[in-house]
């Protein structure tokens, strides 16, 4: 499957692959600030934004997508940076489709099967009535009481088209409805990826926990890890510079490696 993709620079290529209910545009400051010395190709993966909708939502497919668009665009090998489920993808391509991955940061994800936390999300945008006349406004505060966090009611509600009458969704909602169990989950692959790898934690997150680490190397024994400070799971929104501070010693490296 072709994926939408947004791109910039010129360079080595880099992907930026989003998390769940997430966008290419989710990256637009990271995407500028690396693509001054990069070729950054932003993709929206199956089911969210511009690219098309499937009913399976499996990593392996999820990074076939990824390999068949970035192969598409003459920019194999890359460096793949995913964040959370995206970062589950980028996993799974590193180990499906090694020689398509020059290096690999992954944030704020482990390899690794997550509770069902965020099925309560996906049964509320799927409850949310669309009907003509609908604002942000409005939109927002249906959605109040099953996601009381302002700011990932902000974040979800990047994914509905108000500039449509009734407002529709960005997102294949049945598809990631019926998938929640791939998506929470992560298959047994059986490979390994000996490339550069970097995990990076966010300070005020528990996805990636020292226990983990075993685990990751056991996938991939180049791993290192390394913490974005003052950040959550959302790390490069939450803290960008923190981020980049890590992110692009470990690209430059590739770069200076080829």
């Amino acid at each position: 499957m072709r994926l939408n993709l947004v791109e910039a620079g010129a360079g080595a290529p880099v992907a930026l692959l989003h998390g769940l209910f997430g966008a290419a545009q989710n990256w637009g400051a990271i995407q500028r600030r690396l693509a001054a010395r990069h070729r950054v190709l932003a993709l929206d993966l199956r089911n969210h934004g511009a690219s098309p909708r499937a009913p399976a939502m499996d990593y392996p497919a999820m990074a076939e997508d990824v390999a068949e668009t970035l192969a598409t665009a003459g920019a194999l090998p890359a460096a793949i940076i995913g964040h959370s489920m995206g970062g589950k993808v980028a996993m799974a391509l590193a180990l499906t489709r090694p020689e398509a991955v020059s290096r690999l940061l992954v944030a704020d994800i482990a390899p690794l099967a997550y509770p069902p936390a965020l099925r309560g999300y996906v049964a509320a945008l799927r409850g949310l009535a669309l009907r003509p006349g609908l604002t942000r406004r409005e939109a927002d505060a249906a959605l109040a009481a099953a996601v009381p966090q302002p700011g990932i009611r902000a974040f979800l509600l990047q994914n509905l088209r108000f500039d449509r009458d009734p407002p529709d969704w960005r997102l294949g909602l049945a598809e990631i409805a019926a998938a929640m169990p791939a998506i929470e989950g992560f298959p047994e692959l059986g490979a390994r990826y000996q490339g550069p790898a970097l995990f990076l934690a966010g300070e005020r997150s528990d996805y990636i926990r020292p226990e983990h680490h075993a685990r990751i190397r056991a996938l991939f024994p180049a791993a290192r890890f390394a913490t974005v400070p003052k950040a959550g799971h959302w790390v490069h929104a939450e803290n960008p510079e923190g981020f980049l501070a890590l992110a692009e010693p470990f690209l430059d490296a590739g770069a200076t490696a080829a």
